[in-house]
């Protein structure tokens, strides 16, 4: 399964779970669903975003040794990072924010393809990523929120 259908695939399932957005279980996480959904479309457009508007000629080998780690592994550890403040959902959290949201992730996945292989944007912890390496990040970064959802509803 290409990269590209496997993270629409991804924006469905978040789209699945917005009729019970307002859902929370402090016992997995202080978030509620509609935060975790609100967070990985920001995410998701953000990233994109960047990439769009990133100078190819500005992008460095950089990658770092824990983002070959956790890239390499297919995950990231639960509880470890803190969401920086322009990835972070508002404190309401409202179901056409997410639908219009939802929108524009479908609209923004799909321009990642026709980017500049030296496309980029910055991540906090592990340096320039670029366009070889944006679909396995958005996939593991969507997938980690998605395994909280589930967890959410099933404990």
């Amino acid at each position: 399964m290409s990269s590209t259908i496997k993270l629409a695939n991804y924006i469905k399932i978040l789209e699945s779970h917005i009729p019970k957005h307002e859902l929370t279980n402090p016992k997995v996480s202080k978030a509620t669903i509609g935060w975790q959904i609100g967070h990985s479309l920001k995410v998701i457009n953000n990233v994109s975003k960047a990439m769009q508007s990133s100078e190819p000629n500005e992008y460095k080998k950089n990658f770092s040794f824990l983002g070959k780690v956790f890239f390499t592994l297919g995950t990231f550890p639960r509880g470890k990072a803190k969401a920086p403040k322009h990835v972070k959902p508002p404190e309401v959290i409202l179901k056409e924010s997410l639908i219009s949201q939802i929108e524009e992730a479908k609209v923004n996945v799909k321009t990642i393809k026709d980017l500049n292989a030296n496309a980029f944007f910055k991540h906090p912890l592990f340096g320039h990523v670029n366009k070889k390496r944006v679909h396995r990040f958005l996939e593991i970064h969507t997938n980690h929120h998605l395994k909280i959802i589930n967890d959410i509803l099933n404990k």
